[in-house]
């Protein structure tokens, strides 16, 4: 009797061990699934960031060519496309720099899901955060009129500056130097990874951006200028495009 019972208590253990352990690796499996899919989610989303990167720069530069082109008195050549704020079409133009701006702020928190640790993983996402951030500020804060635009506007620079052209103007700067300092960074991530046809592409945009900025101000030649904004919103756009593939 006591050999039985003996045995009937193991045999009764046993199958309890079994139920437990059956219990504890569908768990398991059932936690795996959910961390895959959360791991399925997290990559989808990064993805939808970065094409919000994408698609910022061409964007950008569709609608400002669509209104220089459409618009009456709006000259590529000489006014300034902050400028086509102004006017009552301007809000076109002021949700052109917002849009684009959100559009930049949701790209760098898609490029710094990619990256990761280092400076200039931590750089370079800031960088493109604050270009984002001075553009929405650009947009907020309208320049004053000028360069005959709107009609009647002065045929020169505004002779006095307000203090939201002066907010605007801050958030032209912020760009400026954002997206130049970031394809420098860029670059240098871009060459530690071995990368080097996109660290030469960076470093070009900033040098080429640079100097059209400098030559812009130095000649007064707007389309200098415009033309910097084109190229290095592009670059953006690109480097999300790459982060994406």
């Amino acid at each position: 009797m006591s050999f039985l019972l003996i045995s009937l208590i193991v045999l009764q253990v046993s199958w309890i061990q079994l139920f437990c352990l059956i219990v504890i690796v569908g768990h398991l499996q059932k936690q795996n699934k959910m961390a895959t899919q959360v791991t399925k989610i997290n990559s989808y989303l990064t993805k939808i960031l970065l094409v919000c990167g994408i698609i910022s720069g061409p964007l950008f530069i569709a609608v400002v060519l669509t209104q220089f082109f459409t618009r009456a008195g709006a000259d590529i050549h000489r006014l300034p496309l902050s400028l086509l704020s102004l006017g009552d079409l301007g809000w076109i133009q002021i949700a052109n720099f917002i849009i684009t701006g959100l559009l930049a702020l949701a790209c760098a928190i898609g490029i710094r899901r990619v990256l990761a640790g280092g400076k200039v993983e931590t750089w370079g996402p800031l960088l493109v955060s604050t270009y984002g951030l001075g553009l929405i500020l650009a947009g907020i804060f309208h320049p004053d009129p000028g360069y005959g635009f709107p009609l009647g506007a002065p045929a020169g620079a505004s002779p006095t500056i307000s203090s939201h052209a002066m907010v605007h103007n801050l958030g032209f700067l912020i760009v400026v130097l954002s997206l130049i300092s970031a394809s420098f960074v860029f670059a240098r991530g871009f060459k530690s990874r071995g990368m080097k046809e996109w660290a030469t592409y960076s470093n070009l945009t900033g040098i080429v951006a640079l100097v059209l900025l400098v030559v812009g101000f130095a000649t007064y030649t707007i389309m200098a200028i415009t033309l910097m904004g084109f190229i290095a919103f592009g670059w953006v756009s690109m480097i999300a495009g790459r982060l994406n593939a």
